[in-house]
């Protein structure tokens, strides 16, 4: 069974900003994870562009994600509704929810 990890927003950005205090640990962690299938909600995608993009640099920032990531969420017709319920059912806040149903997509069917 083929497993996806499921990578959230502040590992990504802080191994994207240099002077981010956890740099290290995410090129770190980044690095263990070399050849194994990651992904990443398209929320995620978008807060890890924002510094980039605010800097004009983000071309180069999602080329580097491309390199990282090798999979995104496997399309849902009904995404925005799958978020809803698990808002509902979990009051977890909405990005963790996108990062949670991303992890759902991309599970292997039992």
């Amino acid at each position: 069974m083929a497993r996806v990890i499921v990578l959230d927003a502040c590992v990504l950005i802080a191994h994207l900003a240099g002077g981010d205090a956890h740099h290290e640990w995410a090129t770190r962690l980044l690095s263990s994870l070399a050849g194994k299938s990651k992904a990443i909600s398209v929320l995620t995608r978008a807060e890890v562009l924002v510094a980039p993009a605010r800097a004009g640099r983000r071309r180069a920032a999602e080329d580097i994600l491309d390199r990282l990531v090798h999979r995104y969420p496997r399309d849902s017709s009904d995404a925005g509704g799958q978020l809803a319920e698990l808002r509902a059912n979990t009051g977890l806040h909405m990005p963790d929810c996108c990062v949670l149903l991303t992890a759902e997509l991309n599970s292997p069917a039992d």
